[in-house]
């Protein structure tokens, strides 16, 4: 038998969406995450550093590999359309969900925006000649200080970090894998950490609930 043609294989098996594509059907997979709240900027058919975040996220809240690669699996999840619940029933809240490795912005209740994130890896590490281990404590905090610039630290550079517990933030950062690979802070990417400042998600006072 004759393999069939290309464009038919990819009409029946539709193909594999990756870091580097670009083209509609990007723009397609890019609309139904921003449409199921997962963040991810612009809608522009380029799948960049912003589209892989956000399709780790989905693929975290439904439940499958974490490859950052838009294939059957995610494909099935994007049309079923998996959404984290929130904890908090009233105002606006940075809910960060340990399990999943999410950050999601909540309003009352709702969840409105998800966010791939990474926190405490679980490691012991040296700081100052104190041994630590990287966690990311449970608990209801809230936004106390704030660096607008890269904020440098025994740890290494943070990108404009809103702490919430001692010297936790949440901060944007240029790695931000699919797993708790932190010291005990909860990563997002730097363009992420950016829309957090711009829509007030990261002001001083805004509640951040660990979970």
């Amino acid at each position: 038998a004759t393999a069939p043609p290309a464009a038919q294989v990819q009409q029946s098996g539709q193909p594999l969406l990756s870091l580097g594509d670009s083209g509609a059907a990007v723009r397609e997979a890019e609309e139904r995450l921003k449409e199921l709240g997962y963040w991810l900027g612009p809608v522009d058919g380029e799948f960049d550093v912003r589209t892989s975040q956000a399709v780790f996220a989905v693929q975290k809240a439904a439940g499958i590999a974490r490859d950052g690669v838009i294939g059957p699996d995610t494909r099935a999840a994007l049309e079923e359309g998996p959404v984290p619940e929130a904890s908090s029933s009233s105002g606006e809240v940075v809910e960060v969900d340990l399990d999943r490795q999410l950050l999601l912005v909540v309003r009352d209740g709702e969840v409105r925006h998800v966010l791939n994130a990474s926190t405490g890896s679980g490691e012991t590490y040296t700081s100052r000649g104190q041994t630590k281990v990287a966690v990311t404590p449970t608990g209801e905090y809230g936004v106390f200080r704030r660096v607008d610039a890269w904020d440098e630290g025994p740890l290494g550079s943070l990108y404009r970090p809103a702490y919430f517990n001692g010297g936790i933030a949440v901060h944007g950062y240029a790695s931000v894998p699919p797993y708790p690979a932190s010291h005990g802070c909860v990563r997002v990417s730097v363009p992420a950490m950016d829309w957090l400042w711009a829509h007030g998600y990261a002001d001083n006072g805004t509640p951040v609930v660990v979970r």
